[in-house]
């Protein structure tokens, strides 16, 4: 049973380490129904040195949307990044239109935040006989963890929102959600996870559908 014991808390362990992106928060609009848009616009914003996370979250973003059978495109593919500055509404949902566009998926990170800090040596308590039957079991054992230096660490901690736009009602506001991800492996590791979580939560809460499914069943 023990061993048992330790092999599910390994595996939960594992569980929690390769998912590093979660979900806090999800809002939809009330009565909709998944509906085919002609071309999904995918924008992020994120205020990055490095142009990779963007660019990597909008191509994922569109990978997983097009799994789906939505024609999508990044937004670092159609525009520029000051493409839409200075414009009012009115302009920038024309030129949007004039594109084919007639929905947005946002991903904006809203703040990164990172934390230093000291993790002490390996004290900790380990109540297993073998290690405390005998003297010389225990002493060895505890003066490794006793003695084994600390060492300093951070945590690198993103916030992010993303937002679904119907550009032809208004635009509408369909979907919104807000998510962390911590500690992610590396810039395509974050962006595969995020897209493909907030593409799932779209098509759980009904916003969008299979449409190669759609498309297969008979009349």
């Amino acid at each position: 049973m023990k061993q048992v014991s330790k092999i599910g808390i390994a595996l939960i362990f594992f569980i929690i380490a390769c998912n590093t992106t979660r979900i806090t928060s999800s809002w939809k609009a009330d009565n909709i129904q998944p509906r085919e848009y002609k071309k999904i616009l995918v924008l992020g914003l994120i205020n990055e040195p490095d142009r990779t996370v963007r660019e990597r979250m909008e191509e994922h973003m569109v990978g997983d949307l097009r799994d789906l059978g939505y024609d999508a495109v990044c937004s670092c593919d159609e525009y520029n990044p000051k493409a839409f500055e200075n414009m009012k509404e009115q302009e920038a949902l024309t030129k949007l239109s004039n594109s084919g566009i007639d929905a947005v998926l946002t991903v904006v990170l809203l703040d990164k935040q990172k934390e230093r800090y000291y993790v002490p040596g390996r004290v900790y308590y380990s109540p297993y006989y073998v290690y405390h039957n005998r003297f010389w079991g225990y002493y060895s054992t505890m003066y490794g963890r006793v003695y084994s230096p600390g060492y300093y660490t951070t945590d690198t901690k993103y916030f992010w929102e993303s937002n679904f736009y119907n550009l032809d009602k208004g635009p509408e506001l369909l979907y919104s959600a807000q998510s962390q991800s911590f500690n992610p492996g590396s810039a395509n590791d974050l962006s595969h996870e995020y897209a493909q979580m907030i593409v799932k939560d779209l098509a759980k809460k009904n916003i969008l559908t299979n449409q190669k499914e759609a498309r297969l069943k008979p009349m």
